[in-house]
């Protein structure tokens, strides 16, 4: 696949894989997911790579999730709502080594979900953190959610979901949400310091352990396949629909006048 809204390299055995779509802030389309997929196949499979890098070109984004100007009751990809997410997530947890989520700055909507299905968070202390679904007429209803919950607790992810406020990169720390906060421009350095670390340990045991970890909460991919399926027909809504065209108009949304 030629890639046009990702980049990807190997270096020393980490496949670093950056979404390159900074005039967005690196929110995703239905083509951005399925060069990510692409992406995560070629690395997850090679034995040559002993650690992927998730993160987001430029200092302002890690990933904000989907690109509202690409969504118009569906997305522009295929899957249950034009974006094969659900795919993209269960990738990441699939592929047998871990994966570090780089977050570079603004890790919002379906772009904190990602890297919460990472296996390890490495922050700048300028990334902020938050959900938007509710606000916009969405929401993730598996990992999103479910596993979120996992990570922070329960009282913690409903709050995040219920309010979308933003939170710090300090904060993310004091909730377990990340593993490792650092100032911004030692972000690179530490990064390559856990991936050096990883790469020291033997392949086939990180495996196991990872699928190990991952055996205890898949479930939570069959909700979520339940939950898209419901999302796709919410989707269809006026209520949804308010959600994308106020923020397109950039004002409040008024989500009460078509809930009956």
């Amino acid at each position: 696949m030629n890639y046009e809204d990702i980049l990807y390299t190997e270096v020393d055995g980490v496949a670093t894989i950056t979404i390159n779509r900074p005039d967005r802030y690196n929110a995703f389309r239905g083509q951005t997911c399925m060069e990510l997929i692409d992406a995560f196949n070629r690395a997850g499979w090679n034995k040559a790579i002993g650690v992927i890098v998730l993160t987001g070109a430029g200092d302002k984004a890690f990933c904000t999730g989907g690109d509202q100007g690409a969504h118009a009751g569906q997305y522009d990809g295929r899957g249950l709502i034009g974006l094969p997410v659900e795919e993209l997530q269960g990738l990441i947890r699939e592929v047998p080594k871990p994966v570090i989520a780089r977050v570079n700055g603004f890790a919002i909507g379906g772009g904190h979900v990602l890297h919460v299905v990472c296996d390890l968070s490495i922050a700048s202390d300028k990334a902020i953190f938050g959900q938007v679904g509710p606000k916009v007429g969405s929401v993730d209803p598996g990992f999103g959610t479910a596993y979120l919950a996992r990570v922070v607790g329960e009282k913690r992810a409903r709050e995040i979901w219920y309010l979308c406020r933003k939170y710090s990169a300090q904060q993310a720390l004091d909730w377990g949400l990340v593993n490792a906060v650092v100032p911004h421009d030692e972000l690179d350095a530490e990064v390559q310091k856990w991936c050096d670390e990883i790469l020291e340990k033997s392949p086939t045991a990180l495996s196991i352990a990872k699928r190990s970890f991952n055996a205890d909460s898949e479930n939570i991919a069959g909700i979520g396949g339940l939950g898209m399926q419901a999302l796709s027909l919410y989707y269809d809504t006026e209520e949804a629909k308010e959600g994308t065209a106020a923020f397109k108009e950039k004002r409040k949304p008024d989500f009460r006048k078509f809930y009956k």
